[in-house]
């Protein structure tokens, strides 16, 4: 491959602003997090002439992104300004600039990120998913006829964000008092899910014409705190200070039958082209007590870091870090090229 002058974009702001923060918040970035730091040394090493690029929620970084040369951008935005629903306009704003980019487009982050309407679209395609209803101040957009217990969250939210081990309901005052912080915090639709109890597994997927799945991963929740939930929010994704954070670590389980990893990994598939995601992504799955597999959400763009689950999925079939990154690299150019 000839080398490559690649943008790594990321997004940076400060934390004067803590109206959206508190509970279920991801951390606010104020330099460059590990994971950009990783793709760009993983660039460097092979040989590119990687750059960063910072996104700042101002109009004169959006200004100076467009006035910037590369070959590729490695968007690794997670936000604009910190405003987590954005990333799918950065997307469109690198569309309409004519820029080639990694990972998914404007259409398949957006359809990833509103949770509900993702649910709809596999039930079309024949993915089970468990049943849910969406709820904004007072008005039912649509539901299921589901049973407590529920888990809430925001319905357009992304990496654990608004999820707390308090999301969990098991009664109506309790789900009418999350229904109230999810609104007041976010301002946004409350998706109410039934709450399956199982295993918590995750399957990456590389590829974009013949997308491949990667080992299935699964994330240890046995040691959570005694009486605590076993979901994966934000004190097991982001509090690193926590025990649930120390205690849930991932693994490659060893007892799941050949015949359900092949459909583990087939339905991985399924959901990442239903949303039309592109180069890579991660689906999560409940594998409940009864067998039943549900999908609970597509996640484009996951978190690269070397120790994150895609990684980790990645290096158990034998490729590096680096190689990881080659990958979607190339990916991403044969797409544009008219490739795969």
């Amino acid at each position: 491959m000839p080398k490559l002058r690649i943008g790594v974009l990321y997004d940076f702001w400060w934390d004067e602003d803590e109206e959206r923060a508190g509970e279920g918040a991801r951390p606010k970035r104020k330099a460059p997090d590990e994971d950009v730091q990783e793709v760009y040394e993983s660039l460097k090493k092979a040989g590119h002439n990687p750059i960063f690029l910072r996104l700042d929620g101002t109009v004169q970084s959006l200004i100076e992104l467009a006035q910037t040369e590369t070959d590729l951008i490695f968007n690794l935005v997670e936000s604009f300004g910190g405003n987590d629903t954005l990333d799918s306009n950065v997307a469109a704003y690198l569309e309409l600039l004519g820029r080639k980019f990694t990972g998914a487009g404007s259409h398949g982050l957006y359809l990833a990120q509103d949770k509900a309407l993702a649910k709809k679209i596999f039930a079309f395609h024949g993915i089970h998913t468990p049943y849910f209803a969406t709820v904004y101040r007072g008005r039912t957009e649509h539901a299921h006829d589901i049973q407590f217990p529920v888990i809430v969250k925001p319905a357009r939210e992304d990496g654990s964000i608004g999820i707390h081990f308090g999301a969990v309901c098991g009664s109506i005052k309790e789900l009418m008092e999350r229904l109230d912080y999810i609104h007041a915090q976010f301002d946004s639709p409350a998706l109410i899910e039934e709450y399956i109890e199982g295993r918590e597994l995750y399957v990456g997927v590389l590829g974009n014409d013949k997308p491949e799945p990667l080992p299935v991963v699964e994330l240890d929740l046995s040691k959570l705190p005694e009486g605590t939930p076993k979901i994966a929010g934000s004190e097991v994704k982001w509090e690193e200070e926590t025990e649930a954070y120390q205690k849930t670590w991932p693994f490659f389980p060893k007892d799941l039958d050949e015949e359900l990893v092949t459909k583990i990994r087939e339905k991985a598939v399924q959901a990442f082209q239903s949303l039309q995601l592109r180069d890579y992504g991660r689906i999560d799955f409940r594998l409940a007590s009864d067998g039943t597999l549900h999908v609970l959400e597509v996640n484009p763009n996951p978190y690269l870091l070397p120790s994150a689950e895609l990684a980790l999925a990645a290096k158990q079939s034998g490729r590096s870090f680096s190689d990881l990154i080659a990958q979607i690299v190339e990916l991403a150019l044969a797409r544009y090229n008219g490739g795969s």
